[in-house]
């Protein structure tokens, strides 16, 4: 079992992303709405800088969506991120987002395709 992480950087793209990892064989995804450390900066410096005021520079920063999923194998884990750069092009190109994998050691309350529950070892 492996987990599959996506930063993604255009929140407009979430529902074909979405729809992407579904024809990808991912039957779940849990989705966070996120904002990375450096867009907090920069979101902190423009709103003293641009308004004088700190309070407003919580709305200065733009927001992503992080999503997570478990995917039963390497090859799943592959293929969404293959899903992934055919909805917002390259990952290594700037503003499109940030994918990692990494495989689980343990994981409790999976469903399996029938729907059962499990847990791996």
């Amino acid at each position: 079992m492996h987990m599959v992480m996506l930063v993604l950087d255009d929140p407009s793209r979430l529902d074909e992303v979405m729809q992407a990892w579904r024809s990808a064989g991912v039957s779940g995804t849990t989705i966070l709405e996120s904002m990375g450390a450096y867009r907090r900066q920069i979101g902190l410096v423009r709103g003293r800088y641009l308004f004088g005021l700190p309070g407003l520079a919580g709305s200065a920063g733009r927001s992503q969506y992080t999503l997570f999923a478990m995917v039963p194998d390497q090859r799943t884990a592959e293929l969404c991120l293959d899903a992934t750069e055919g909805v917002v092009g390259d990952l290594e190109e700037p503003n499109t987002g940030v994918f990692a994998a990494w495989e689980l050691s343990l994981a409790k309350g999976v469903p399996d395709e029938g729907g059962d529950l499990r847990a791996e070892e």
